[in-house]
This record gives structure tokens, sequence and C-alpha cells, in this order.
């Protein structure tokens, strides 16, 4: 019991998102990196859906993963058939329940629904493959139904139970006390899949668990339909934190699968969620920068780079002296006290008009209060042409200065932007291969010569973030700035940690 088993529905239960499907060859990018992540079962989706599940069901089983590979089937012969014909190894079937149910969605009786439970699981299991049942809608199901459902399911060989909160009505006592009531007349594993539609999926899987269930079904970042299913980041970190469970998940690899889920769904990760939120760990007050400095676990639960992130303290009027000498710290940058007094003011009188300050920002005061105006540059743009049009594909062309070596790079892409963008790349990914995580127009002042202010997040392979901003009356222009000083500062920073590193020998 203090191993817990993950059951990953983002492929099956996390498609039926609104809005989201998957190809084939994503469902294989997702499986894989599931797979990498630790989760031990992977529900693919419900092949006699069509002919693309089929075909993502036999990419995925070829691909030697260590997971076990899952398929959904209701309680109908043509439903297994088509999953068996995939070589699928592990069939979950279900079937509806409560009486609502059963009468307005079925159509049926309850000693049908039981009959179809048994002659399911029983032809699952006659040809050799891992069974798992689910009595649907269980939290609405009258007990002594639900007991005499899922008795029939384990006389009939399932190896796993699964008991959905369906509509997400359960509550965490309430899951609990399902679960060890059906832990009396049962001896087969016990699984929860919990909905989120009152906020609590991730609280009543974890009350399952401590009822007695020894699996959960998760999403990543909890995606699903309606208001999604258990989160699997949130699930996985609270068995390990809260309860002193184990699973088989590497919580390094959470950000990264949560951010390759985000980018294929086209769903926004809100900057608040827990453990994978942008602003999960990042702080600006000046009460808990100053703690998270002196000692990280004051404002903390765990470390970030548990869940491979890195702590984040934000420049803001609600901002202190200790987060901000920590961030000037970093960069390189030693402020006098008088200098740390009047770089905070600034900061704060920037936050007061509404301003999101960056790093950029915050750096240009620094070294404007300290008296290095002149920046340090590595790479420097000396020419710039883009083309667009309704029948010309966007082109850009760039020319930049490198450590006094001039490089000249052409590329086209969706438009002017993506061109441009990608053109600086071609020239500085042997330098920091840097990707665009996040670009967004900041402001815009009035009339056809507005200025336009581009804020940008760049990350490097090494997972180094910052943030850059470009301010021009040209939008392709401000772009192109604020990639320029995200690759300068990605790259002044790793020369400094390479010069300190050299310090030391």
């Amino acid at each position: 019991m203090d191993y817990i088993r993950i059951f990953d529905t983002t492929l099956r239960d996390g498609e039926q998102t609104p809005g989201v499907s998957f190809t084939p060859e994503e469902k294989l990018e997702i499986a894989q990196q599931l797979d990498r992540l630790g989760v031990d079962t992977i529900e693919v989706g419900f092949p006699s859906a069509s002919k693309g599940e089929k075909l993502a069901f036999r990419e995925i089983i070829n691909a030697g993963l260590k997971a076990e590979i899952c398929a959904l089937a209701r309680t109908i012969k043509s439903d297994i058939d088509a999953a068996l014909k995939c070589d699928v190894p592990y069939i979950h079937t279900f079937i509806s329940t409560s009486d609502v149910h059963i009468k307005h969605a079925l159509g049926m009786t309850r000693e049908q629904v039981l009959e179809a439970a048994v002659n399911s699981v029983e032809y699952i299991k006659d040809h050799g493959a891992t069974c798992e049942f689910s009595p649907m809608d269980a939290t609405r199901t009258e007990m002594d139904f639900l007991k005499r459902v899922c008795k029939a399911a384990e006389e009939a060989g399932a190896d796993r139970i699964n008991i959905p909160d369906t509509v997400g009505i359960m509550t965490p006592h309430g899951m609990e006390k399902i679960i060890r009531e059906l832990k009396t007349v049962l001896k087969t594993p016990l699984s929860v899949h919990c909905h989120n539609d009152f906020g609590l999926a991730v609280a009543n899987s974890l009350a399952g668990v401590v009822g007695g269930a020894c699996q959960i079904h998760v999403t990543v970042n909890g995606i699903g339909e309606r208001a999604g299913n258990a989160a699997l980041e949130e699930v996985v970190m609270g068995l390990h934190m809260l309860y002193n469970k184990r699973t088989g998940i590497n919580t390094s690899l959470l950000y990264i699968t949560s951010k390759l889920i985000s980018r294929l769904t086209g769903i926004i990760i809100q900057p608040n969620k827990a453990i994978v939120g942008e602003n999960a760990f990042s702080h600006e007050s000046g009460i808990h920068t100053r703690g998270v400095t002196v000692e990280p676990l004051t404002f903390e639960p765990f470390s970030p780079e548990i869940v491979g992130r890195r702590r984040k303290l934000q420049a803001g009027k609600l901002a202190g002296r200790h987060g901000i000498r920590a961030e000037l710290k970093e960069a390189g940058l030693h402020p006098t006290e008088a200098q740390l007094k009047e770089i905070v003011q600034r900061v704060k009188d920037l936050g007061d008009k509404g301003k999101t300050v960056t790093d950029a920002d915050l750096l240009a005061i620094a070294r404007t209060v300290i008296g290095e105006v002149t920046e340090e540059k590595i790479v420097e743009l000396t020419d710039f042409a883009v083309t667009t049009g309704i029948r010309v594909i966007p082109t850009a062309s760039v020319k930049l200065v490198i450590d006094g070596k001039e490089y000249i790079a052409a590329e086209t892409g969706v438009g002017p932007i993506d061109a441009a963008i990608k053109a600086i790349q071609k020239i500085t990914d042997r330098l920091a291969n840097v990707r665009l995580t996040e670009y967004r127009l900041e402001a815009l002042t009035g009339g056809s010569d507005a200025v336009a202010e581009v804020v940008i997040k760049v990350e490097d392979d090494k997972g180094n973030v910052v943030s850059a901003r470009g301010a021009r009356e040209d939008i392709v222009m401000a772009s192109v700035e604020a990639m320029i000083n995200g690759i300068n500062k990605i790259l002044l920073k790793k020369r400094r940690e390479k010069d300190l590193s050299k310090s030391f020998y």
C-alpha cells in the first residue's frame, strides 16, 4: 500500500476536452514522454472510435514502452474485439450502474447491466488480456447494487476495479467511505477516477488512497471534458510530499511533460496552477523574497528543482530589497545600499503605473543607477529586412555581429515575426540553443506611429529562462530587438558561470 499506481488517461479522457484532438503521431510523442515520466499505465484511447485510434495503438505498442498500454471499451463485444485486434494487453471496460444512467442513458435494467459487465470481463480474460472494470457513475450508484456489480466483476476475473466519480459530485470524506465500504466485500485492487466539477478531483483521489485504493486515474494538467480530471502533477506531489506514498514518477520531468501537453492541446496553463503554473515558484512580495533568499522553505513547500522548475524572484511594486538584490547578484551586479534603495524605488514606481517589470527592465534600471549605462553585448543586430504579402511567403534576412564576426542568414515563416526569429536562431543556435517560450504584445500607445512593446521569455537547453523586452514603432523590429536582448542575456549568464567555475580551479 506504500506504492500507488499512476494510470494516465491524458490520451483518452484528456482528449475528450472540447477542441482537443490528437493525431496518431502526437499520441506517440505523448506516450513516449509519459513513459519517460514513469506512469504505470497509459490509456491510449478507444480503438473502436476510428482508424486513427487503431493506428495510434499499433504505433505505441510497437514503440516498446515500459508502461502498460490500455484501451477503453464498452461492455460490447465489437468494442472489445477492436481492442484485441490492436494487440492491446490491457482493456478497461465500463458500463453505467447508477439508476439515472441505467434508465436514461442505457435503457436497460439492473440485471441486464450486471450480465453485460460479467460477460465483458469474462470475454476479455478468455482472450488473455488484463482487465480493469469500471461501474460508471459509481458515486451515484446505490451501494448494495454497486457492491453486487463489483463483486460479480471480481468473480468473473477482473484484475482491477475502478470507481469513477463521473460527474465530480463526491467529497473527500465520501470517496474515502465508498472505498472502505467496497473493500469489505472485494479483494481485487481498487482504483479511483475523479472528475473536477467542484474542484475536488485531486482531493477525492487522495482520499480514495486513504480509503484503500492503490491506483489513481489522472491526466496531465488535469485536462478532460467539462472541468477536467485529477491532475497528474498535483496527485503525484500530494502522494509523495503529504501522504508519504511512492509512485514510479520521475518528478523532475513533471514540468516539461506539462509544457508538452499544453503545446499540443493549445490549452494555456493558468499562471497560478499548482506545481506547473508559471507563478508556482515566483515571489514578488518583499516578505516572501526575503524569506526564500535566506531559507527557501519559509515560503515554498518543496524545492522547485524537484519538479523540474526554478525559483523566480519577480521585480514589482511589492518587491523588497532582498529579492531585487538576489536577482541583481545572479546577473553579476552588486549595488551599494544607497544604489539598491534607488533601484527598488524605481521598480516600485513602474509597478504603481501598472507596468510589468521584466528582467530587462530591472537590469536597465540597475545599470543606470550603478553607472553601467552601456550593456555588454555578445550578439548585435547590424541589418535586417523582411518581405511579406498576400502571395509572398514571409521571409526575413538578418545580419548579426557575434564577438566581432559577421553572420548573415535568411528564413521563412508563418509570418514576418516568425521568419525573423527563425533567422536569428539559425545563426545563434551554435552558441545557445534558445527557444521562444512566451510572446506577448505588452502595450501600444495611440496613433498610427504607435510604439509597440514586445515582452518575451526565452529558454536555453540548460533550463535557463529569461525575459526581455523590445520597444519600437515597428512590431517586427520590436520582436527582433526583444529576441536579441534575450539571447544576449542567456549568453552573458553562461559566460559568467563559466568564468566563475574557472575561478575555483
